[in-house]
C-alpha cells in the first residue's frame, strides 16, 4: 500500500515522461527514415504546399535545397541518427532490471537526463535555424520540416519537465552551452550556403531556375551565356533547325538572353537564331524586316507567329517534338502549354 501511495503522488509527466520521449523520437526517426530513404532513391515526397506567394510548391523544393544536404549526406539522414540516439536515451533505463541493478539503473537514469537534455536542446536550436531558414531564405512551407521541429520541442519539453532536477544550474548551463555550440557548428556547416548571393530555385521537377541578366551587354554577343546544355535540350535545338523555325532577336534584348539560357551554351550553336541588330553577332536586319518582327524574341515555327520567350515545353507542342523533355531549367512566369 505504502509503494502505490508514493506512486500515485508521482506525478503523472514524471512517470512516464521517458515512454513519452521514446515515443516521440520514434516518431521522428520514422519520419526522417522516410525522407533519406526517398531522397537517396531520388523519389518524390508526398506533399501540396504553396509558398510565400501562394504559388504551388512541394516539399520537395526545401528537401533539394543546398540546405538538406550536409557533407554530401540527406539532412534527414542525421535527423534519423539524431532520434534514433533520443529514443535509446529514454528508453534504455527502462529494460533495466531495478530490484536487481537498482544502483546501476539510477546511475544510468541520470546520465541518460543529461543526455537527453543536451540533445533536445541541440535539435531545438538546431530546428529553430532551419524554420528561421525556411521563412527567410526559402519561402515556402514544408509540412515535414514542421513536424520535425514539432517533435525536437516536445522531446525539449518532456526533458525539462518530465523529472525533477536536483541541481536547478544544470537547467540552465547545459542548455545555453549546447545552444552556443549548435549555433556556431551550424553557421560553420552551411557557410559556403550563406555566402552565396541567392540559393537557386528548384521547381517540384529538379529545375533550376535561370537569373535575369545584369551589367550592360556589349557587341557584338551582349551577355555571356552561362548554362550547360542536356541531350534533351540539344535535341530541341536539332528539331527547331529541321523545321525551319527561327528565333529572332537582338544581342541587347534580355528577355533573348533567358531564352538562350534555357537552351544553354551547346544548344544555342545549333538553334536557329537570327540576329536583328546591325552590331550583332551575324546580323541579318533584312530577314528580320521581311519577317516583319516587331518584338523580341519572337519566334516563327510553322509559319505562325509567336512573341515573347517562351519555356522548352511550350517550344516542343508548338513544334509537335517527340523527343525527351527531361530540361535542366525554367523561367518564372512562362507558359508551359
Amino acid at each position: 500500500m505504502v509503494r502505490r501511495r508514493s506512486l500515485r503522488s508521482i506525478p503523472w509527466h514524471h512517470r512516464w515522461s521517458r515512454p513519452i520521449i521514446g515515443a516521440i523520437a520514434i516518431a521522428g526517426a520514422i519520419l526522417t527514415a522516410y525522407l533519406t530513404i526517398t531522397k537517396l532513391t531520388g523519389g518524390e515526397v508526398v506533399c501540396n504546399a504553396t509558398n510565400v506567394e501562394n504559388i504551388p510548391a512541394g516539399c520537395s523544393d526545401v528537401l533539394n535545397s543546398p540546405y538538406a544536404t550536409i557533407f554530401g549526406l540527406p539532412l534527414s539522414l542525421f535527423g534519423f541518427l539524431a532520434y534514433v540516439s533520443m529514443a535509446t536515451f529514454a528508453l534504455s533505463p527502462l529494460f533495466m532490471n531495478a530490484e536487481k541493478h537498482k544502483s546501476r539503473r539510477k546511475q544510468l537514469e541520470n546520465i541518460t537526463w543529461l543526455l537527453l537534455l543536451a540533445g533536445g536542446t541541440a535539435m531545438a536550436a538546431f530546428s529553430g535555424y532551419l524554420m528561421y531558414i525556411l521563412a527567410t531564405e526559402l519561402q515556402t512551407v514544408c509540412y515535414y520540416c514542421i513536424g520535425s521541429a514539432l517533435f525536437s520541442l516536445g522531446l525539449l519539453a518532456f526533458t525539462i519537465f518530465g523529472r525533477e532536477w536536483e541541481e536547478i544550474g544544470q537547467l540552465f548551463f547545459i542548455p545555453i552551452i549546447v545552444v552556443i555550440i549548435t549555433l556556431v557548428g551550424t553557421l560553420g556547416v552551411y557557410a559556403n550556403v550563406n555566402q552565396t548571393a541567392d540559393a537557386p530555385n528548384i521547381d517540384e521537377k529538379g529545375r533550376i531556375e535561370i537569373e535575369e541578366p545584369t551589367a550592360t551587354p556589349q557587341p557584338p554577343y551582349g551577355w555571356q551565356v552561362t548554362t550547360t546544355s542536356g541531350e534533351d535540350e540539344i535535341g530541341l535545338a536539332e528539331h527547331l533547325q529541321k523545321i525551319g523555325a527561327k528565333m529572332y532577336g537582338a544581342f541587347w534584348c534580355p528577355h533573348c538572353f533567358e531564352q538562350k539560357q534555357l537552351f544553354g551554351q551547346e544548344a544555342i550553336e545549333i538553334m536557329p537564331y537570327v540576329e536583328c541588330h546591325p552590331e550583332g553577332k551575324n546580323p541579318d536586319p533584312k530577314a528580320c524586316a521581311d519577317a516583319e518582327i516587331k518584338s523580341f524574341p519572337t519566334w516563327i515555327i510553322n509559319k505562325k507567329v509567336y512573341p515573347g520567350t517562351q519555356s522548352l515545353e511550350k517550344l516542343t507542342k508548338l513544334s509537335e517534338y517527340s523527343g525527351k523533355t527531361d530540361f535542366k531549367y525554367f523561367k518564372s512566369g512562362l507558359a508551359e502549354s
